[in-house]
């Protein structure tokens, strides 16, 4: 059986014998990857209820288990509502597709290709055009931590106003940020959008990404009142943090929604 990260959590239940996720122990790699590409497809079926398309933009990449330097992509000009198992895409980190029959994204290529090559301990990553985010990233400035929600990125994000606004089509214009993104669970582009990453899951990168955009929301919101939000303390923000932002409960969080997503939608694996 392939190795797994210890992870402890207090929302394990003390008592034995109840129903809860367990994160999945593999006895192949090929076991592996047919999960990591199932939860992918997940991924961007979440984003697309979500409302999280725009387009042909937006872009989730997960590694391949047993070929590091190689990563599952959406495939170019596929609504994230109709991506499936067979329509994934394996791309190198020089954009050439190596498995399947579509396209790569360009912008999705430059981007996630530097930032998987430059940061070798991410494992999925996702960028999505979405109101709110792109919205907030304009601002170019930082989550305030007004919730508990809010904390879960605290100290764990980064603005970065290197390449802002431009379309990144040009393969400098990846390298350029991809230095940003170590030891960061996320990222706001600013006058682009967000971007989270997880050394976790897809699972992990995907539920902070609806949170970070969820986040950006309430910052906007309380922007628009004249009273000042009340800040939670730095004690506060580091223990929810630790406790409720952590990658198993981002990886938690989104088995609810992958359930879901499974009853709903049974066409995801063809």
């Amino acid at each position: 059986m392939l190795k797994q990260v210890n992870e402890e959590s207090i929302y394990k239940p003390t008592q034995s014998g109840l129903i809860f996720p367990e994160t999945p122990i593999f006895s192949s790699l090929a076991e592996e990857r047919e999960h990591r590409k199932k939860h992918l497809v997940a991924a961007t079926r979440a984003f697309s209820f979500w409302g999280f398309e725009y387009g042909f933009a937006g872009h989730l990449t997960i590694r391949d288990p047993e070929n590091p330097e190689l990563y599952w992509t959406n495939p170019m000009c596929v609504p994230f509502s109709h991506v499936t198992l067979s329509s994934l895409i394996l791309v190198d980190h020089d954009g050439r597709v190596v498995e399947g029959d579509y396209a790569v994204n360009r912008a999705g290529f430059v981007l996630h290709a530097a930032v998987h090559a430059a940061q070798p301990d991410i494992v999925a990553m996702c960028h999505a055009h979405t109101t709110y985010g792109t919205a907030w990233c304009a601002t170019g400035r930082p989550l305030d931590m007004i919730s508990q929600d809010a904390a879960c990125f605290y100290n764990d994000h980064a603005v970065v106003g290197a390449s802002a606004g431009a379309v990144a089509v040009e393969e400098k214009a990846g390298r350029s940020i991809a230095s940003y993104f170590k030891d960061v669970r996320a990222v706001l582009h600013q006058n682009h959008g967000l971007f989270t990453m997880s050394r976790h899951s897809i699972d992990d990168a995907a539920f902070w990404f609806m949170a970070l955009e969820r986040c950006c929301q309430v910052q906007l919101m309380l922007e628009a009142l004249p009273e000042k939000p009340k800040e939670i303390s730095q004690k506060t923000a580091e223990y929810s943090r630790r406790h409720v932002g952590n990658d198993f409960i981002g990886w938690l969080h989104f088995q609810t929604v992958y359930n879901q997503l499974v009853a709903r939608h049974p066409d995801m694996f063809t």
